[in-house]
């Protein structure tokens, strides 16, 4: 198969071009694309095809058009690729190959061409990823903001490949060709001005100094009447070398930092190589704050440490502390993140760069406090006052007097102090300077909020890198044609490392001591979770690595949170909230709330949604090798249990349980309550994945009891999303109640199953489950258990045809359901059997049937399945009064039901309202959206 998203956004299987219709489902499947392999939430899919205010009804025809994409995929055969569309909580994730994706072969190619040593090499593989545009990105796609910049973003990649090209071709010695490559795309994009500087430098290297005068000329006055604004320090450096005839060289070779070194002339045509725009690099320098007291007479201090070699990246954070120190005001900047991100590696490498802009001099110091003693602020600030010039024999002997003296010597002073690696506010405090033309670079692992609060601090956050730079940081370690030879082995490399540059770092001292091995070589034994944080440590007799790092961190925290933390590694699903938090330590949910706050405090877990937190692999793995607490992953069992019971309760209050929890498992341990229904479907849709993980978990540890009724608790999440994929779940429930030998777990296990199967289409599979349910029910002794399966077998048997045997099946269900005064469940019985009669041409009986169902008191249920059962049921009134000829009274009867669906979200039921409303003559009117506009709607 293959995607394109570089063109018309399209997909096809060989030669045959997927038929994707219109336009808004080709945006959505362009929005899905673009964040392939990732969750991407409804609400950005709206966002994706409305430019204004969305529909009441948007959320529905995203869902169809979800529908409709995996039904096209079915028919492509996409599963054999290793292509699906997948329903994760409140989003989509659609997971595809990196190959079958044309953006991701584009991002792959043009790395590759930028790594290419030989100029040769970087021009073809550079002009095979050119080659798979074919026009405009995300062609034939609504015309909405976020797809409208996300074309733009990949404008600008496509670019900076031409760019990259053009160098390639002058390294080639083709300076020609490099002029040739940019005019074309200088005439199409005349107000970008990258590629005019590009453009004229290369017209200049070719002998063609008036054409470059001449085209700097034309973009200057563009600039003017277009933007109203003058060209930039990079055209203009461009304009002067041209002007002045002075040399300039082709851009290329190894890793560079992406930062200028200050007061450098023009740069040669930049390899845009990384993440961020690093253009922003040319008037870094004019951010500096007017004002600024001059240096003091004598040396400036200069005590910054080597920077890391083999920097790569950061553009974005880079950019982040250029705003915040170019303040002034003695700006505080906090650079925080787990250990290994890198923290020290950015401060530095921003700091060796921005020094100059601070004549004062710079100060540093490792305050220590994550590894040996932390440094006493009294002491840093001592050695601050010797590099300040203070003779030691002229030190003050108290500390308050030499912080007072600090204070002094830096109000003078335009000032640049590092302080690395702070464990908490009083370290910093004090070594703070006092002038405002200074500025402070924190950089912890924690988050350092009194910093924040009492100094205004600006925090910098630093996570992971990304598969790209993660890619690149191997590259320049190991050797870039080691990476291009095993581009795929490399991306799993930094996939397994999570990306953490610690971990590459030492993966890449691991390839360097052992040259004979392939890359993928040691991906294989890293994948391996028993090894990998061994393999992560340089000496296992030094305390460096991954491992040491994160036992460092943990050291300090309070008890509850260490113990959380070392409870993180029983955690089966991706997330979890402070109710599972609460479970697994077997205490109140507030006590798990602050132990959480704490983790995430020291970058341990990340809060990445507002009270959901997720952990790295790494980290994980490492919390699994604390030791087990035996109890936890049953106490996170029952937790997810008892709250699926209460959000079942909620979701559909007339409804009996379907299950009790565990005779051994707590009554008064914290449960979640749900405000009404939709909160409780809004919690099975975020918890949909880590319940299928304790379901998995659970089975593998010998708890069947759980595992089914964990599986089963979610039927009413399962009614409104039915072909969502549920059978793999609902197949590991029944062999869980088949170990059990328990006949009621096994009759509602079926029963689910094979509805599940029926509404898939899979009937034979769902005879195979519903044949058995009703008897199992009957050996429990629970009629409307035997009720239920009842009708759902009726219902499967029906798909071809009202059958004798069905219609025995219902009649035996209403006297069961009757029998045991379960209103709901005779509705449901006499929903079908209203059906089953209108399809056999039984107007009086169907209208007699619906007449006695809809007389039932149902106690009051106006929600749920009960308003669509009745919903339902005077749909097929309707049609029988209408087949009557009382008109009148089916246009009643209609409108009552139309509002009844369109209340609960029933977009079936609307339709099928309005069709009849239609073939009555009688005007559509829709009553008003449910509140919230986030009720999940049946398929």
């Amino acid at each position: 198969m293959d995607f394109r998203l570089l063109g018309r956004v399209g997909a096809a299987t060989g030669a045959e071009e997927l038929q994707l219709g219109p336009v808004k489902r080709r945006s959505v499947l362009a929005a899905l694309l673009l964040k392939a392999n990732s969750a991407v939430p409804v609400e950005q899919l709206i966002a994706a095809l409305w430019d204004d205010a969305p529909p009441t009804h948007a959320r529905t025809v995203v869902q169809g058009h979800v529908s409709r994409l995996r039904a096209l995929l079915a028919s492509a055969g996409a599963g054999e690729h290793g292509v699906g569309l997948m329903t994760q909580g409140p989003s989509y994730v659609f997971e595809v190959p990196e190959t079958l994706l044309d953006t991701c072969r584009f991002e792959r190619l043009a790395r590759r061409g930028r790594l290419r040593q030989r100029p040769a090499d970087a021009v073809a593989v550079l002009g095979e990823a050119l080659a798979l545009w074919h026009g405009p990105a995300l062609d034939g796609t609504a015309p909405s903001a976020p797809l409208r910049a996300a074309a733009q973003t990949l404008e600008e990649a496509r670019l900076d490949v031409v760019e990259s090209l053009a160098v390639a071709h002058e390294r080639l010695g083709d300076r020609a060709g490099a002029v040739a490559v940019l005019q074309a795309e200088a005439a199409a994009h005349p107000l970008c001005e990258s590629l005019a500087e590009a453009l004229i430098l290369a017209l200049y290297r070719a002998g063609r100094r008036s054409d470059a005068l001449d085209r700097y000329h034309r973009v200057r006055c563009l600039l003017a009447d277009e933007l109203g604004v003058g060209p930039g320090p990079g055209l203009r450096g461009a304009y002067e070398t041209a002007l002045r005839g002075g040399p300039v060289g082709a851009g290329g070779g190894g890793p560079v930092s992406p930062l200028p070194a200050p007061g450098a002339g023009p740069a040669p045509v930049p390899d845009a190589r990384y993440e961020a725009d690093a253009r922003y690099e040319a008037d870094a320098l004019l951010l500096a704050p007017a004002g600024r007291p001059p240096a003091p007479a004598g040396p400036a201090p200069r005590l910054l440490p080597r920077g890391v070699r083999g920097f790569l990246g950061r553009g974005t954070e880079l950019a982040a502390l250029d705003r915040i120190t170019g303040a002034g005001d003695g700006a505080v900047a906090l650079v925080t993140g787990p250990a290994g991100v890198g923290k020290t590696a950015l401060a530095l490498q921003w700091a060796h760069h921005r020094q100059a802009r601070y004549p004062g001099g710079t100060l540093f110091a490792d305050l220590r406090g994550f590894g040996g003693v932390p440094v006493e602020p009294t002491e840093t600030v001592r050695e601050f006052l010797i590099a300040l010039g203070v003779p030691a024999r002229d030190l003050p002997d108290s500390s308050a007097a030499a912080a007072a003296l600090y204070r002094e010597l830096t109000a003078r002073r335009a000032l640049l102090v590092v302080l690395d690696n702070a464990r908490g506010t009083d370290q910093v405090r004090s070594l703070l300077p006092s002038g405002t033309g200074s500025a402070v670079l924190v950089t912890s692992r924690i988050r350092l909020s009194g910093l924040i609060v009492e100094e205004l601090a600006r925090p910098v956050p630093l996570d992971v890198l990304g598969p790209v730079p993660a890619t690149e940081l191997l590259a320049a370690a190991v050797g870039e044609e080691r990476v291009a030879a095993e581009p795929e082995a490399a991306d799993r490399l930094a996939w397994l490392c999570d990306g953490l540059p610690l971990a590459l770092r030492i993966t890449a001292a691991q390839l360097a001591a052992r040259p004979h091995w392939r890359l993928a070589d040691l991906a294989a034994e890293l994948a391996d979770e028993q090894r990998r944080l061994a393999l992560l440590s340089l000496d296992e007799a030094e305390e460096s690595g991954v491992a040491a790092a994160l036992r460092i961190t943990v050291q300090g925290l309070p008890p509850e949170a260490v113990r959380l933390f070392a409870l993180l590694g029983v955690v089966p699903g991706p997330d979890l909230e402070r109710y599972a938090a609460a479970a697994l330590l077997g205490r109140d949910p507030a006590v798990a709330a602050e132990a959480l706050d704490r983790l995430a405090g020291a970058h341990l877990v990340t809060e990445y949604a507002p009270g959901r937190y997720s952990t790295h692999d790494l980290v994980r793995l490492y919390a699994r090798g604390l030791g087990t607490d035996e109890g936890a992953l049953l106490r996170l069992l029952d937790g997810y249990t008892a709250t699926a019971l209460a959000a079942s309760l909620a979701a559909e209050p007339g409804e009996k349980p379907c299950c009790t929890l565990p005779r051994e498992a707590p009554a008064d341990a914290p449960v979640r309550t749900f405000a009404d229904r939709s909160a409780a479907l809004r919690w099975y849709a975020v918890e949909r994945e880590n319940l299928a993980a304790a379901v998995t978990a659970a089975r593998a540890a010998g708890h069947d009891d759980r595992a089914w009724r964990l599986a089963v608790l979610q039927w009413p999440y399962v009614v409104w999303s039915v072909r969502d994929g549920w059978a793999p779940l609902l197949e590991q429930a029944l062999e869980a109640s088949r170990l059990l030998d328990d006949p009621d777990a096994e009759s509602r296990v079926r029963a689910l199953l094979g509805w599940v199967l029926t509404r898939e289409g899979q009937l034979s599979e769902a005879l195979a489950q519903l044949e058995l349910a009703p008897a199992l029910a009957a050996r429990a002794h629970d009629p409307s258990s035997e009720a239920i399966a009842l009708v759902n077998l009726a219902v499967a048997l029906d798909a071809d045809g009202i059958t004798d045997a069905s219609l025995r099946h219902v009649t035996r269900a209403v006297r069961l359901a009757r029998e045991a005064q379960d209103v709901l469940t005779e509705l449901l019985a006499l929903q079908h059997r209203t059906h089953q009669l209108l399809a056999r041409g039984d107007i009086a009986a169907a209208e007699r049937c619906t007449a006695y169902a809809l007389a039932l008191d149902d106690h009051g249920v106006t929600t749920g399945l009960g308003a669509l059962r009745r919903a339902a049921l005077r749909l097929s009134r309707s049609e029988a009064l209408l087949a009557l000829g009382e008109r009148d009274a089916a246009e009643s009867c209609t409108r009552q039901a139309l509002a009844e669906a369109a209340s609960q979200g029933f977009q079936e039921g609307v339709n099928r309202a309005r069709s009849q409303l239609e073939a009555l003559g009688r005007p559509v009117d829709l009553p008003a959206a449910p509140k919230g506009g986030d009720r999940p709607v049946r398929s």
